[in-house]
């Protein structure tokens, strides 16, 4: 089983880097859509949202989908730290007990 867990944990801090670089790739607002569509950092953070979904379809071969996608929303606390990290986007008391409950959820959802 382990290898299905691989794909998925893989797949998580891939669509997590996909986040990132599209953040990076939005800049500052004032490109046109197209200019940001195709920065390099948009561009690469796309490939790795579609890589991500590859190694998600392998997690599903064998893993249950309602872990598999509960899983998956460890990326929002991932996300949510990087981006205070990276990009000094507020990060309070309130966004740290939510990610505390997400993270709760998906242990529970694995001990049953």
């Amino acid at each position: 089983m382990w290898p299905y867990y691989a794909a998925l944990g893989a797949g998580i801090l891939l669509g997590v880097g996909g986040q990132v670089l599209l953040k990076s790739g939005a800049g500052t607002g004032t490109d046109t859509f197209i200019q940001q569509v195709l920065r390099p950092h948009t561009l690469i953070g796309l490939a790795l949202y579609g890589l991500a979904a590859f190694l998600y379809i392998v997690a599903l071969r064998k893993l249950a989908v309602s872990v598999a996608f509960l899983t998956g929303s460890l990326s929002y606390a991932l996300v949510a730290v990087l981006g205070y990290v990276m990009f000094d986007e507020p990060f309070g008391l309130s966004k740290i007990a939510g990610l505390v409950l997400i993270m709760a959820g998906v242990w529970l959802v694995h001990q049953g």
